[in-house]
């Protein structure tokens, strides 16, 4: 990573990503939003004190109907975001399934030229679930640090703990900021430190071969949502055959929100996540709170981290506040 890259990574752990005035763009790189949600994310974001540039294609629908408009046009709204010089944030309204689809056609020299806000510090992509696909993308990309968090068009962000939550990743610096789910335990004990990397683990697996995927080599992040079994057995087995956990320090798991079999044995889904884990002989914890949950929690990527796993103890993981050697 280059100097310019460090830098950038650590842009917002001692200053605050958005101000009060700041600009933000609301895009649908994904499916198709709500009109309910569009309005309450407006909102909520107006009415926090941000500038919110609704994408031009916000509100379209593809054929498809689980796309939120033609390729060509949620690309364009993703260019046009992210490249105008005025932009502090480029937020996703929701995921839902396409983001993956767009990566192959943008413009990456352009977008990387345009990286810089104003103030010299990176803009700052936000989202979570599909914009896993975005946030890979944009880490090999650009070298870019971004926010996996609850996105505003979706039913997570009515709960006020989760704006709140939201609200404070957007206005406060990131150092010192910890997170620990409220059913989070230690699976491996250890403590260990790195970048944050990975997401939702169907997108991480999807992207296998791809030109976006990389194999973690600081605290892997994981988590899904509506998945039976079986399917995350095959997901595991795919990141597993790939190497992609062989240069991990640490795997942090999130939130599995409807997945297994709701009659099946309690915790079948952490027994299987066990048996893929525990070999790797590295810190692993589980359910830390981000994902799919209704309380969702956000977590950074591609800044430095530490998970905290002790025996009997919740774990925890804390944002750094320093560059890593």
């Amino acid at each position: 990573m280059s100097a310019a890259s460090v830098s950038e990574a650590l842009a917002y752990l001692h200053t605050a990503p958005l101000t009060s005035g700041s600009r933000v763009r609301l895009i649908t790189p994904s499916g198709p939003g709500s009109e309910e949600g569009r309005d309450r994310a407006l909102a909520i974001l107006r009415g926090w004190g941000l500038e919110v540039v609704p994408g031009a294609h916000l509100n379209e629908q593809d054929w498809r109907r689980y796309l939120a408009g033609p390729d060509r046009d949620r690309g364009a709204d993703l260019v046009e975001a992210w490249t105008d010089p005025d932009t502090d944030a480029v937020v996703a309204l929701r995921g839902g399934y396409g983001a993956m689809r767009l990566l192959d056609a943008l413009d990456w020299e352009a977008l990387r030229g345009a990286r810089l806000r104003r103030d010299g510090r990176p803009k700052l992509l936000v989202g979570s679930s599909d914009i896993t696909a975005l946030h890979q993308a944009f880490r090999v990309h650009l070298g870019v640090p971004t926010l996996f968090t609850p996105m505003p068009g979706t039913a997570p962000f009515r709960s006020e703990t989760v704006q709140a939550d939201v609200h404070r990743w957007f206005f406060e610096p990131w150092a010192g900021r910890s997170l620990r789910g409220p059913v989070a335990r230690t699976l491996v004990p250890g403590t260990a430190t790195g970048v944050l990397e990975g997401g939702n683990l169907s997108l991480v697996a999807a992207s296998i071969g791809a030109g976006e995927h990389r194999h973690p080599r600081g605290i892997a992040l994981l988590e899904d949502v509506g998945e039976d079994l079986y399917r995350l057995d095959n997901l595991l087995i795919q990141l597993w055959r790939s190497g992609w956990f062989t240069q991990a320090q640490a795997v942090a798991l999130g939130s599995w929100e409807g997945c297994g079999d709701p009659d099946g044995a309690p915790g079948e889904i952490r027994r299987l996540l066990q048996e893929y884990l525990e070999p790797l002989g590295i810190p692993v914890a589980w359910e830390l709170g981000f994902g799919h949950d209704p309380e969702a929690l956000s977590v950074p990527l591609g800044v430095p981290a530490r998970l905290t796993a002790s025996p009997g103890v919740p774990p925890t993981l804390t944002v750094l506040d320093e560059e890593l050697v």
